[in-house]
């Protein structure tokens, strides 16, 4: 089960947080921060999900809501504020894990893992990769508005999983981007997946292969993420 903890971003405010701790056996040595979508905490059926895979897997994983969705408020904050959650969770974070010495990656859900990236873009140390699964490429209809000025700026590495019919941008979308990125950049693409990697009924894989298969992508990723760190 995951450990809930409380981080304080302002004074008198505060976010939640889920602790998963990594599997006992073969863990991989790092601990994947990951921020939820939009339109959901962290309690989501696909973050939890994720979660707990990625526990599974040997990956240590932080889940946590952004002020606006722990105050049950539809709107997203604006963008220093969402940024602002970030920074004190990685902190906390980090405070926590220091006499490990893991590693530590982030990412998230979509709008989740776009702020990560301006977060990482801006500077806040040294990172294993970054994680973004659905990155938000433009609003659905408007490739004229790209979210990826800040992208070049990373230095980690980063893996990004998406969806081959994501509205918010498709991997024919993402290739010409990341391919001019100076940092490493992979792309997982999930086969017939939308945004939410969720497959038609028609396919001929389950929706559950697919999370599992999103799962042992991620995890493989950070331990190599890690095995490179390990031999410099």
């Amino acid at each position: 089960m995951p450990e809930q903890v409380r981080v304080e971003i302002l004074p008198n405010r505060s976010v939640t947080a889920l602790f998963y701790p990594a599997a006992a056996q073969d863990r991989a040595g790092v601990t994947l921060i990951l921020a939820p979508g939009a339109g959901a905490g962290h309690t989501s059926a696909f973050i939890v999900n994720l979660a707990t895979g990625l526990a599974a897997r040997g990956v240590h994983v932080v889940t946590f809501n952004f002020l606006y969705s722990e105050e049950r408020r539809r709107i997203p904050d604006p963008n220093d504020k969402l940024e602002a959650c970030w920074h004190a969770v990685i902190a906390a974070v980090r405070q926590r894990t220091r006499a490990s010495h893991d590693g530590l990656a982030i990412g998230g859900k979509s709008m989740g893992g776009r702020i990560a990236s301006q977060v990482a873009a801006a500077g806040i140390g040294d990172l294993t990769g970054l994680v973004f699964l659905g990155y938000p490429l433009h609003p659905p209809g408007r490739p004229d508005r790209l979210r990826a000025a800040n992208l070049p700026d990373i230095k980690a590495p980063m893996l990004f999983v998406q969806g081959s019919r994501d509205a918010f941008g498709t991997p024919e979308e993402l290739r010409p981007i990341i391919t001019r990125i100076e940092a490493r950049a992979d792309l997982y693409v999930v086969a017939s997946g939308d945004h939410s990697f969720k497959v038609p009924k028609r396919s001929d894989i389950a929706q559950e292969d697919v999370h599992r298969a999103i799962q042992d992508h991620v995890a493989a990723w950070l331990r190599a993420q890690v095995a490179v760190r390990t031999a410099r």
